[in-house]
């Protein structure tokens, strides 16, 4: 029990990791607003401004998050031409995403024009979808190294070469992570292409809500302490 508590205490003192729970209560209270809506109303209002909070809240805590793209680009450009490639337009894609949700923050909090709140929202959303795609890529290489490597490792137990067989684990590990890491940016790509070009599935409250809990629980797991 301590155990968990202790995890849990390093979970919420990293930003991701308050981030992630907060989009909980976002999506969680957007399903509640679809459910309410007609039955109660007043629930349903309540629920409404929970969400809206929570949105909001994210954005603030997202502040100068934009940076850690340069830092990305910086610290590890990627193992091959093609990767580093992918990996520019991903960190790009995310740097304009989290530099214009600023504005977006702004205008929906009245610092700024509130007209410009559906301009901000388009932009970054677009480079979010962009980013999001490219990342995706760059994981599904890995996905395809990693399996690669692990039929080298087990032809080498076959043959009885002396091999570390915790290295497998440590490859199915990471696949797993990178499946996590998929999962979260589709469901985030759908919520952007919500933004970009609204259509009856993607703005459905359900499609957005399923997408939105996806997105949070992925990065959940993901950000969980070991």
């Amino acid at each position: 029990m301590n155990d968990k508590v202790d995890k849990l205490v390093i979970f919420l003192a990293k930003r991701d990791g308050i981030d992630k729970l907060v989009k909980t209560f976002q999506y969680v209270s957007k399903l509640l607003v679809w459910h309410l809506e007609t039955k109660n109303p007043k629930s349903a209002h309540r629920a409404k401004q929970c969400e809206v909070a929570s949105g909001l809240s994210r954005k603030a805590f997202r502040m100068g998050r934009f940076l850690t793209g340069f830092n990305a680009l910086r610290r590890s450009p990627g193992p091959t031409p093609t990767f580093r490639f992918l990996s520019v337009f991903a960190n790009a894609g995310e740097m304009v995403y989290l530099f214009f949700d600023h504005f977006l923050w702004l205008s929906r909090t009245g610092v700024i024009d509130a007209n410009l709140a559906r301009r901000m929202s388009f932009i970054s959303a677009f480079g979010e979808s962009v980013g999001y795609v490219f990342f995706c890529v760059m994981e599904f290489i890995m996905i395809k190294e990693g399996i690669e490597k692990e039929k080298r490792i087990k032809n080498s137990l076959l043959s009885e070469e002396k091999v570390d067989e915790n290295e497998i684990k440590k490859i199915k590990v990471d696949r797993v992570m990178r499946l996590m890491a998929v999962s979260a940016n589709l469901a985030d790509l759908i919520i952007a292409l919500a933004d970009i070009e609204p259509n009856p599935f993607c703005n459905h409250a359900i499609t957005l809500g399923i997408s939105g809990l996806v997105s949070a629980w992925a990065g959940w797991y993901r950000n969980w302490p070991s």
